[in-house]
């Protein structure tokens, strides 16, 4: 049978054959256009956009001005940097048009492949998202691809960490605007958040092109994005438990490395409740196990955790007085992101910094939904054929292979494998010196940067020169890879995925063409590019003859895409190149997964110290185990994924209700709705259908009336009134709250009317779904549990999901109803003495901050200046800016009426 499916291979293409062939006929027709583009001024290359706006917006389709798009984008990219797309890079554009994932070896120019589908789709007016791995490489490619669309007429945008608020609307506005991931998913979140649609910065989801979307939908998917708020302040109790978590020993706790968890044994349990009663933490008499010992067992949990599973220069780093979390994939300090449930808390009180509170969920989405949101995705990385599967399933993508422009010359070796650590380093140095003496370039991949730092310090032992790049050198990253094709260069990198910058042999031409525009920006693109080239072509062909780019990993990640993506380092563009892996059996990935067999065969042998094992069937052993481990990876984010599905329907129906009322010039309909609601609610309680007049809780129904709806109405006599039932009596009740409302805007004016309604229904929506949020987060955590009862966790999850949605619609309208009746505009003389309260509460804070200021009798502060005129800044007198306001607010100058100057 294998026989016949090559055979038929050979005969019929593959699958991805076929799709590659289907885009030469396009190609064909871009490259036709070619002469005719060059031919066009400046000025007719922008005509050229406008024209295809035209067209585009006038509904016809995008596939019919692929073509010509494709030709003018390719034109001006060789005009503004002096980049002529090859036509594996036109292929690589088409398939991402088409909403499919792109995979482009390492080196093939995925950065200019992605502005002719951006280019293309943006011509539709609804904004396109170039997504990117870190905030560098989003301003790096704004900038870099910015001249490229400028050039076309086209404006290019970029959405960074704390950029304000109207920046950050106008980079949204722009044709092209380039973000990471987590900064797209977090305003998102921020914007369901506004209270107002002119506050928002998004404006929709229409085409999405994601860079290294392995890294971005896959690896960071399993933890969602979260937004939350502080809660209270438990500090001392992390502290205290901090001190008592050393002094366990082994036999106190189980560690599971697979699972990432660790728990307390009986001995452990006993240990740690005899400690905690005598530090005063548990009172005496209690255990461990009453119910009221949930929270401190829960932060002994977290502290066993932080101490025995999280380590320092590995999974985080502490700068500026900050744990800063790292990314395991990327290697890079994920700054603002903490791990909930008290255990970053645990993690500061073990390093001794500052103890940040702890944080109640406001927001959250997962990237998968997140990403879902869009129109049309694709996606680009070197790395995605191993995980096609999660791809079609989750995202609906397909995964085309683009071939690469020159045929790979890369040697892939076989891992030598070695007893111990230090046998493994030992063969590492040597490889490294030999190869560094031969003038060879190296890229010398590790796990963690504990590792990468060790290993620097052999290489310094050795006095061999090197660079080292992990998540504390981020902003140098990009010029170090681009060192790194220099002829006898060393460089340590933690992680390689989504470095973003091509390791071209003899140095980076674009990085060096970059740095002269930006040094000159009016010299030419193609005079400057060929000095630079003709400068480094003496060292390309030194590094071309010691062999190319030798990748060497110390180590062998979990995933094996991560791997692939080290090893297409080397081998870009048809460069010879070499990879090799040195391994141990005390390497993580061995040691958990299944080393012992390897071992007793190791011993059986007979090895030598030093001696390495070279087989492929190591090789497949190893990529056996590291499939398991992406086996159990894609479980723990689909399960994920089918939890958050279910928080996701209402979070969608819950957002666009937001998104109505603030729409809305007037909600005063959707608050009669929820009054008229909540009456026939109280009618059904206190006056059930099917019950007699005489069982009616007449006075019930009164009292929930004044509750409610903030008026004593004669209920009873309605009641007793000849032929009228239940539903006469809801009637007038909302014929008389009706009135009370008309006359309540009359009161206030329409205006002040509408915006208060609108107000208080979008604060009562945030504060009920940040306390559903909460409760679902409850629910999740226990509802595992149902599995012992033969139950599906899911579905029961599914259903009171559903069942705390319409309580939390059921509460909405209630609080909604009761707060709009009882608010009343406020008479002169209550607003007097509101005014008089607030300036001798600042009186007295301004006393409090500033004791220089007050009177030497300890008398009150009086900073007014007689003859004060706000409007006339000549009669303030000089104050200086932290001194008392010359109005006698009590404020300081700076943050009252010198504001104003």
């Amino acid at each position: 049978m294998l026989g016949i499916g090559n055979l038929a291979k050979s005969i019929f293409g593959t699958p991805n054959d076929r799709k590659v062939k289907a885009t030469r006929p396009l190609v064909a027709q871009i490259n036709a256009l070619e002469p005719q583009f060059q031919q066009l001024s400046d000025a007719d290359l922008i005509g050229k956009t406008r024209e295809l706006q035209g067209r585009a917006q006038s509904g016809e389709p995008l596939d019919r001005l692929l073509p010509e798009a494709f030709a003018n984008c390719r034109e001006a990219a060789r005009r503004a940097l002096g980049l002529r797309a090859f036509d594996t890079q036109l292929m690589g554009g088409i398939f991402l048009h088409q909403g499919n994932i792109a995979e482009m070896k390492t080196g093939e120019g995925k950065t200019l492949v992605a502005t002719f589908p951006a280019y293309l789709n943006a011509l539709a007016g609804k904004g396109v998202h170039v997504v990117t791995v870190n905030d560098y490489l989003a301003k790096r490619d704004a900038e870099w691809m910015g001249k490229v669309f400028a050039q076309l007429g086209m404006t290019t945008g970029v959405v960074y960490p704390f950029q304000a608020d109207d920046e950050k609307r106008a980079a949204y506005k722009a044709d092209v605007t380039y973000a990471t991931n987590n900064e797209l998913g977090f305003d998102y979140l921020r914007d369901n958040m506004k209270g107002s649609i002119e506050e928002m910065t998004q404006r929709g989801h229409f085409f999405a092109i994601v860079d290294e979307v392995d890294s971005i939908l896959i690896d960071e998917a399993r933890t969602p994005l979260i937004i939350s708020g502080p809660s209270q302040d438990r500090s001392e109790l992390y502290k205290l438990l901090d001190v008592i978590v050393p002094e366990l020993t082994e036999a106190h706790y189980k560690l599971d490395e697979k699972t990432r968890n660790a728990t307390f044994t009986e001995d452990g349990n006993e240990f740690m409740e005899k400690r905690l009663q005598a530090a005063g933490i548990l009172p005496q008499g209690q255990t461990l196990y009453d119910p009221e010992s949930t929270t401190i067992v829960h932060h002994a949990n977290q502290a066993l955790r932080a101490h025995k599973l999280f380590r320092r220069d590995q999974n985080y780093v502490v700068k500026d007085g900050e744990v800063v979390l790292i990314d395991e994939f990327t290697g890079r300090m994920m700054a603002g992101r903490r791990l909930s449930d008290g255990l970053h808390q645990a993690i500061e009180a073990k390093e001794g910094v500052e103890i940040q509170p702890e944080n109640v969920t406001l927001a959250s989405v997962t990237f998968q939904n997140y990403f879902r949101l869009y129109a049309k995705l694709s996606g680009m990385t070197g790395t995605a054929a191993t995980e096609a599967e999660e791809f079609a399933e989750i995202y609906k993508l397909g995964v085309v292979e683009v071939p690469t422009n020159r045929p790979i010359q890369r040697q892939d070796e076989h891992d030598r494998v070695y007893r111990t650590a230090a046998e493994k380093y030992a063969a590492v140095i040597e490889a490294i010196r030999e190869a560094h003496g031969r003038g060879q370039p190296l890229l010398v991949g590790t796990t963690s940067i504990e590792k990468s730092e060790m290993l620097s310090g052999m290489l310094k032992a050795e006095g061999i020169p090197h660079n080292v790049l992990n998540a504390r050198q981020h902003e140098q990253e990009a010029y170090i890879v681009a060192e790194a094709g220099k002829p006898g260069a060393v460089t340590i990198a933690t992680n390689m995925a989504g470095r973003g910058t091509d390791i071209q042999l003899g140095g980076n031409v674009e990085m060096k063409v970059m740095q002269a525009l930006a040094a000159n920006p009016e010299a030419n693109p193609d005079e400057l590019r060929a000095r630079i080239e003709a400068e480094h072509a003496a060292d390309k062909q030194a590094v071309l003859a010691s062999g190319g780019l030798f990748v060497l990993a110390t180590e062998r990640h979990e995933s094996r895409r991560i791997d692939n993506q080290l090893r297409g380092r080397s081998g870009r563009q048809g460069d010879p190149g070499r990879s090799l892996f040195f391994l141990s059996l005390e390497d993580d990935l061995m040691r958990i997964f299944g080393s012992e067999r390897l071992d007793k065969v190791l011993s059986t042998l007979g090895m030598k110290e030093g001696e390495a094992i070279v087989h492929p069937w190591v090789n497949k052993s190893l990529e056996r185990a590291q499939a398991k481990v992406e086996g159990r990876n894609f479980d723990i984010r689909k399960q994920l994924l089918k939890f958050d599905d279910v928080m996701n329907d209402q979070r969608k129906a819950i957002f666009s209700q937001r998104r109505e009322i603030m729409e809305a010039d007037d909600v005063g309909d959707i608050a009669a709705d929820m009054r008229h609601q909540v009456i026939d609610d109280l009618v059904d309680e206190y006056l059930p259908e099917k019950a007699y007049a005489e069982q009616w809780d007449i006075e019930g129904l009164r009292a929930a009336v004044i509750d409610r709806l903030n008026m004593d109405l004669p209920v009873a006599e309605w009641a007793s009134e000849d032929g009228v039932d239940r539903e006469g009596v809801a009637d007038k009740i909302r014929a008389a709250t009706d009135a009370y409302m008309a006359q309540k805007a009359e009161q206030f004016g329409a205006e002040q009317m509408a915006q208060i309604e609108k107000q208080v229904i979008l604060q009562q929506i945030d504060g009920k779904w940040r306390e559903h949020l909460v409760t679902l987060e409850h629910l999740r955590s226990v509802v595992g549990f149902r599995g012992y009862a033969q139950r599906d966790p899911l579905s029961e999850y599914k259903t009171e999901a559903f069942q705390l949605f319409e309580n939390l619609l059921d509460g909405l309208r209630g609080d909604v109803t009761q707060n709009l009746a009882r608010i009343r505009p406020l008479s002169d003389a209550e607003r007097e003495e509101m005014m008089r309260q607030y300036q001798a509460q600042l009186a007295a804070q301004a006393a409090a901050m500033h004791p220089e200021h007050a009177e030497a009798e300890g008398g009150e502060v009086s900073s007014h200046v007689p003859g004060f005129d706000e409007t006339d800044p000549t009669t303030w007198g000089d104050p200086a800016r932290n001194d008392p306001c010359p109005c006698g607010s009590g404020e300081r100058f700076k943050n009252c009426h010198g504001r104003l100057v």
